[in-house]
């Protein structure tokens, strides 16, 4: 399998300075990090989506809250649908789409990709069916599947995977793709393995927005450590998943761990 490392959107949000991503209360810098995956027998694999092509020709459909926040520039060439072209693709050849959660900044581009078969945890799909809270109703927008995804939705059954629970191999996939979860910033958020070669991936989604967090003692900048605690939906979880990724990240250092909005990361 051959790996793309796409950025879906960025985003500007206020005060880099808390961010650790620029000075003081100037804009800083955050990316929508997303995997574009080459299989020998099933097409692509787009992991998380970033924007859509609607959210940056209608940018009013966002929340104006998440809009005046993060700064989005909503640029549609960052689109995964847009970057396709100039790999050599078409969207039709993405066949599968794996959310690591269906967050609105993670699940714009599924309307892109309409005859993809989507795969998530399916704690993440009944959370974001029932949106039963203030915060789930403002995190999920359902304009994003408005077109009746494929949905292809598992949950761990006693597999595992570098001692973490997983699900080893996604239904209708024969690449050693499969889910990890990560739960806490969402109900169902997960991790998204992709054993591609002698040094496999895990994408991370938001269960840690900044490289140090993999660390043992150090913390993300003040502003990220504020944000995640805002918007997570179980604390406990979510710490017990940064946890599980330290001692996978001191365990085995050839696998590389990614989160989604770390610009530094995408840059290596």
């Amino acid at each position: 399998m051959r790996v793309h490392h796409l950025n879906c959107g960025t985003m500007c949000p206020l005060a880099g300075g808390a961010i650790g991503s620029g000075t003081g209360l100037r804009r800083g810098l955050m990316v929508c990090h997303c995997l574009l995956v080459e299989t020998p027998r099933d097409g692509l694999v787009l992991i998380d989506t970033g924007w859509g092509t609607r959210e940056c020709r209608e940018p009013s459909i966002l929340p104006g809250y998440f809009r005046r926040l993060t700064g989005p520039t909503l640029d549609v060439r960052e689109t995964a649908h847009a970057q396709l072209a100039g790999l050599g693709f078409t969207p039709a050849d993405v066949r599968h789409v794996v959310v690591t959660h269906l967050d609105l900044d993670h699940a714009g581009g599924l309307s892109d990709f309409p005859h993809a078969t989507v795969h998530l945890h399916q704690r993440e799909l009944d959370a974001a069916t029932a949106r039963a809270t203030r915060a789930e109703r403002s995190r999920y927008l359902t304009h994003q599947w408005a077109h009746g995804p494929r949905w292809s939705a598992v949950a761990e059954r006693g597999d595992a995977w570098r001692g973490l629970p997983a699900v080893r191999k996604l239904p209708g996939l024969d690449a050693d793709i499969g889910l990890v979860p990560l739960h806490g910033h969402t109900r169902g958020h997960s991790g998204v393995v992709v054993d591609a070669s002698d040094r496999p991936l895990l994408h991370a989604g938001d269960a840690y927005f900044h490289h140090t967090e993999l660390e043992p003692g150090r913390r993300a900048p003040f502003g990220l450590r504020a944000f995640q605690t805002l918007i997570q939906m179980d604390g406990l979880a979510r710490h017990a998943s940064q946890d599980a990724l330290r001692r996978l990240h001191a365990d085995h250092p050839d696998v590389t761990i990614l989160s989604a909005h770390d610009p530094a990361e995408l840059r290596a």
